[in-house]
């Protein structure tokens, strides 16, 4: 393990209102020690972490096209289909598709995410956030390294790390992979990945050497790298280290 995962980060616009309307949707409640002018976050009751950040120039997805991807998707858990898309909607998500197993929706953001039927659910929660990418089986490589996360599942296109319960990420392979040219914002990255470790140099080194790229960036705190998928993520600095 290199670093651990601390937070699943959107880009938005209106990035308040985009935490509104997850916090309202999921019942994830504010960090307020962690907000500021261009940045906030969430937490869910089952300790991941969700941020949204200021991107004033955000170009929304057009999923499922790859003229501007979707880049990755949350997938939510609930125990009634119907049920929880209509209260999504009445939040300002649009229905993107449908079939038995989960409905697809588009948040007011644009980010497409997913309610995955769960009969016995005892709500809605959040199962993990899906990386889309042109090889899964090696973006699940590079990750479960960084991460200490086992490679859990894999399959034809598909793979994941780390259990269940346990802030797995899942990877799907899409056909004509457009990757995000951050920052360029005609070439969004939609999401990215913080990771916390406890000496940026000595990161950098191992995810260097993994394959990941450095992307300057004036943070004194965290750097900004690509993965070998050329999605940007950052190491940040552990505050407690």
């Amino acid at each position: 393990m290199i670093g651990k995962l601390d937070s699943i980060v959107l880009d938005a616009a209106d990035f308040r209102g985009l935490a509104a309307f997850y916090g309202e949707l999921a019942g994830w409640t504010e960090l307020p020690e962690d907000a500021d002018d261009d940045w906030v976050a969430l937490r869910t009751p089952d300790g991941w972490t969700v941020a949204f950040q200021h991107a004033p120039d955000h170009t929304p997805p057009t999923w499922p096209g790859q003229e501007h991807p979707q880049q990755a998707h949350l997938d939510l858990r609930v125990p009634d289909l119907d049920e929880w898309t209509k209260r999504a909607e009445s939040l300002g998500a649009t229905v993107l598709a449908r079939n038995e197993h989960w409905h697809t929706l588009s948040d007011p953001s644009g980010h497409p995410f997913d309610l995955c039927l769960k009969p016995d659910n005892p709500g809605i929660s959040l199962m993990a956030v899906m990386l889309d990418c042109p090889d899964a089986a090696a973006l699940a490589a590079f990750y479960a390294q960084l991460l200490g996360k086992p490679v859990t599942y894999e399959a034809d296109g598909m793979a994941m790390i780390g259990e269940d319960g346990a802030q797995p990420l899942m990877f799907q392979q899409v056909a004509d992979y457009n990757a995000p040219r951050w920052p360029d914002p005609a070439y969004p990255q939609q999401f990215h990945l913080d990771v916390l470790v406890d000496d940026l140099d000595a990161g950098e080194s191992a995810v260097v050497a993994l394959g990941a790229t450095r992307v300057p960036s004036s943070g004194t705190t965290f750097r900004v790298f690509t993965d070998p998928a050329d999605k940007p993520f950052c190491l940040c600095l552990n505050p407690t280290a």
